[in-house]
């Protein structure tokens, strides 16, 4: 994984130091709430409903044992005892005291880590697959121009004040599983007949009050113009994109406006400005940032292990966990493995107690190379663990409550915060959660189902991503009443899909009820073993809609 330089310590010790200032001079008057704004915001710092929460920068998802107990260390010292995990795979703390921030950026700091450009209208953190360098499908290894990406919009000055936030990914793999689709800018990695590395741009995508799928803009680009074609996208978008109504300032509502042909013209003209220029990225400039993505140490294993196959045939528990929870790796011997922190309702999705954090770290240098993914479904991922020690590894998951065997699993939900916590919440997230995970407890029967994704958000603003789960909630504000929206038929992956709204909303007690008849329907209508999404697209809605509205009390 990548270790800071110079630079980029000089920068974020720089940066701890500028906001030390800031926030003294706020607590002592000197800046106003509108002056100070800005200034927290840059620094991840928001004010929620209760205190402020602190969002900690994981770059493309990757982070080392060393930083995950610093992250622990926070939680333990200066929150409640746990973080939570963002769908963009970054970590907050929703307990922070204003005071504390700058002691708490300082030890993030020292090691390599901050919070600048979680927040604000800026390039976001760069995100891509939780299992890139190890995937067995993988094409190319992102995580090298996902790092000069990094670096490049990092305080880059001409890209701080955007129109509105602003967020890319890339992905390298037979299947996408970094949502390309849904970013401001989606790149997909692949190699030509020769090897050599091309991009497929995509842009406009997002969720949100207006919910669009990326479209493509340009095909077989180069790698070494990555930056100077992402500095022209991000030119027009910075020159046409809205200010006036932050509604309306996602660059997808530019592309939709102009139209993807129109759009793709300007930004071919301005490139031409560009291309070939200083931004064009080198051989050496690469090779310098690869060298830091260079495969660990793996030993020569065999593809299947004694010890293993027994313990498979002995542990019906354990087996099943390797069927939902573990990922074919490319190194012989080797897997990656899903810890899933979707204990149901011992605790929200993408909760993680200090306790926690400290355990896995041990165990990414216990089992792998000290080395942790976040995913973008709140999941943590320990890219490399021998086959013969997975056993071990479950058994201690397990005691740690990171061993339920529900990945891609109806309980397997993604939430936002939510009501308990957002500002921005028209409804609670967290207690729809639990209250589906309670009446799904049973694990044989939800293997049966297969996979179904279920997305929760808490507002329009679709931080839980519910537009693209199989089946979608949106908490939706009813005369100051909590209501729930109902989606299906959302899909991630090469085969994006938005979802569509059933119908009128539901209660909060009612919804489970609602999971449980859009199931049934499901379980009738399916042909064989056909996952859900492919039912529902077969069937279309009518089917569900009927079962749910003709059953239940209608509501409001």
């Amino acid at each position: 994984m990548y270790r800071y330089d110079e630079y980029d310590r000089a920068l974020v010790f720089e940066r701890v130091a500028q906001f030390r200032d800031q926030v003294e001079r706020f607590i002592a008057g000197d800046l106003s709430e509108e002056e100070f704004l800005p200034l927290r915001l840059q620094n991840g710092l928001y004010l929620q409903k209760h205190a402020y929460m602190l969002r900690v920068a994981i770059p493309y998802g990757t982070l080392g044992a060393q930083q995950l107990r610093t992250l622990a260390s926070i939680a333990r010292d200066y929150d409640r005892g746990y973080g939570h995990f963002t769908t963009r795979q970054n970590m907050q703390f929703n307990w922070i005291e204003l005071q504390q921030v700058p002691d708490i950026l300082q030890r993030l700091a020292e090691v390599d880590m901050h919070a600048i450009q979680t927040s604000g209208n800026c390039v976001r953190n760069i995100t891509t697959e939780a299992f890139a360098g190890v995937a067995a499908d993988e094409l190319l290894d992102p995580r090298p121009l996902a790092e000069i990406l990094r670096q490049w919009s990092t305080i880059n000055p001409e890209f701080l004040f955007l129109p509105r936030k602003f967020k890319i990914a890339i992905c390298s793999a037979h299947q996408d599983r970094a949502a390309i689709m849904m970013h401001d800018i989606g790149l997909y990695l692949y190699p030509d007949t020769d090897g050599q590395m091309l991009l497929r741009v995509l842009v406009g995508g997002g969720l949100g009050r207006t919910p669009i799928l990326g479209l493509q803009i340009r095909d077989g680009l180069s790698w070494q113009h990555l930056l100077s074609y992402v500095e022209a996208v991000l030119r027009v978008y910075n020159r046409h994109g809205r200010r006036d109504n932050k509604y309306k300032a996602r660059i997808k509502i530019l592309v939709k406006a102009l139209g993807i042909e129109a759009f793709s013209r300007e930004v071919e003209e301005e490139w031409q400005h560009l291309r070939d220029g200083p931004a064009q990225l080198t051989t050496d400039e690469y090779q310098r940032v690869a060298a830091a993505f260079v495969p660990p140490p793996y030993q020569a294993l065999p593809d299947t292990d004694l010890d293993y196959g027994t313990q498979m045939a002995d542990s019906p528990a354990f087996a099943r966990w390797v069927t939902r929870n573990v990922q074919p790796h490319k190194v012989p011997g080797y897997s990656s493995v899903v810890l899933s922190t979707k204990p149901g309702i011992a605790a929200p999705p993408g909760d993680v107690t200090a306790a926690q954090m400290d355990a896995v770290a041990q165990w990414a240098e216990q089992f792998g190379f000290g080395e942790i993914r976040i995913a973008h479904e709140q999941n943590i991922v320990l890219p490399d663990v021998p086959k013969a020690r997975l056993h071990a590894l479950w058994s201690l998951a397990c005691a740690q409550g990171l061993g339920s065997a529900n990945v891609g699993l109806l309980t397997d939900i993604i939430a936002c915060p939510g009501g308990d916590f957002c500002a921005l919440a028209n409804a609670k997230s967290i207690p729809i959660a639990q209250a589906i995970q309670q009446r799904f407890d049973n694990l044989d029967y939800l293997h049966d189902l297969g996979d179904i994704s279920l997305n929760i958000s808490g507002c329009i603003n679709a931080c839980g991503h519910h537009h693209i789960g199989n089946i979608g909630i949106l908490g939706v504000d009813k005369n100051g009443s909590e209501w729930y929206q109902i989606t299906l038929g959302g899909a991630q992956g090469k085969a994006s899909a938005l979802g569509k709204v059933i119908g009128p909303a539901f209660s909060a007690a009612q919804v489970p009820d609602v999971i449980s008849r859009l199931i049934a329907t499901y379980v009738r209508y399916r042909e064989s073993d056909e996952p859900f999404i492919d039912t529902v697209q077969r069937i279309g809605l009518e089917p569900f809609k009927e079962r749910v509205y003709g059953a239940m009390v209608q509501p409001a």
